[in-house]
């Protein structure tokens, strides 16, 4: 499984949970995610912003992509996030790491909503 399937399969892993309470990210159940977009959107940014209320560390998942991966329980490491970035196709070069980021976490955030991720408006492009 690729690291943006990882990412997917987790924001999307606490679809049932976020009826309830949202659960800390080390317990959110990784499930597999159709590739058909479900009838109703699920709210990501709700969720995800129940999971980072529920963090000591301050992480702001809505423009990071490194606290977006460790707010799901990824390894947000520099090594991870190139791998990432060839997954996806990335076309620059990998030393750019801020550059690199950016991308990546718009990519991310496209790739949620096509799978069904309602997101605030500022995220949707």
């Amino acid at each position: 499984m690729g690291i943006l399937s990882t990412i997917i399969n987790k924001v999307f892993g606490g679809k049932k949970e976020a009826a309830a309470a949202p659960a800390p990210a080390a317990e959110v159940v990784e499930t597999v995610v159709a590739e058909a977009v479900p009838a109703e959107p699920f709210d990501v940014g709700s969720y995800l912003n129940g999971l980072s209320g529920e963090t000591k560390e301050k992480l702001d998942w809505t423009v990071s992509i490194v606290d977006l991966m460790k707010l799901v329980g990824m390894d947000s490491s520099l090594s991870s996030r190139k791998e990432l970035a060839k997954e996806l196709g990335y076309g620059e070069d990998t030393a750019d790491s801020a550059k690199m980021n950016i991308w990546l976490h718009k990519q991310v955030m496209q790739q949620i909503a096509k799978h069904g991720g309602k997101l605030p408006d500022k995220l949707v492009a």
